[in-house]
């Protein structure tokens, strides 16, 4: 196989993304309660009940589902409908127009701050750096980790945010967009990521090999061109067995 580029998916795919999520989700709405309440006290307003006691974070949750479903085309833009969602609470709370975009803002500035608090698994600076040397790299993400702001964004010349362009994966047009931007065929692009649904089945349909990262599978037989992995360690193995030159 003739391989010039690969093109990844980040959460559980570079880094185990389900605790950094847990304490990003009640980090932010936690320090929201808290400040906002501080906030309220100093101007002498009663502040009563609290922000998380009228909202709890379920009902936070479910707001950006309805969000969701009333604005499907920002389904798969998360960092909208978080903002959206905090705004329309905040306002119904009781805050001005000023008042409810400074503390929306404020609680997304720490969202993201939490959020890009991720450890990459042990092997991924080595190997993007060795991958680097030999094809072109491109991050594909629906998640709203910015990589430019990691370390290992230095890897990732392409980086292709695609709730944030509107078309959240499956959808073919973030691979199409990573492929030309790295002036590549998908026939000659190989893409790695942890979802089926997101980046197995639109790669393949395009033409693209995939390595698919799932350790709990059984011995299924995958599909051709589909290379199932238990760990993103495993990476450097099938491109040998892909290419017969070692990584």
């Amino acid at each position: 196989m003739r391989l010039e580029a690969i093109t990844f998916d980040l959460d559980d795919t570079l880094w185990d993304n389900h605790g950094v999520m847990v304490a990003t989700e009640l980090g932010h709405y936690e320090w929201l309660d808290r400040e906002l309440a501080g906030w309220l006290q100093n101007r002498g307003e009663s502040g009563s009940p609290r922000f998380a006691e009228r909202f709890p974070l379920e009902s936070f949750e479910q707001h950006r589902r309805a969000l969701a479903r009333a604005h499907p085309l920002h389904r798969g833009d998360f960092t909208w409908l978080r903002k959206r969602a905090l705004q329309e609470m905040l306002r119904e709370y009781g805050l001005d127009p000023v008042a409810v975009e400074q503390w929306a803002d404020a609680a997304m500035a720490r969202f993201l701050a939490l959020r890009h608090r991720v450890t990459p698994h042990p092997e991924v600076e080595l190997l993007l750096t060795s991958l680097g040397e030999r094809y072109r790299l491109a991050s594909i993400t629906n998640g709203n980790v910015e990589i430019e702001r990691l370390t290992l964004g230095r890897h990732f010349p392409v980086a292709i945010a695609a709730g944030a362009m509107l078309a959240p994966k499956p959808d073919p047009r973030p691979f199409l967009a990573a492929l030309a931007r790295l002036a590549t065929s998908p026939a000659r692009a190989l893409h790695v990521g942890d979802s089926w649904r997101e980046d197995v089945e639109p790669a393949r349909r395009l033409g693209m090999q995939v390595a698919w990262i799932s350790p709990h599978v059984d011995d299924t037989p995958m599909p051709p061109g589909v290379h199932r992995l238990d760990h993103i360690r495993e990476l450097p193995d099938l491109l040998f067995h892909l290419t017969g030159r070692p990584h």
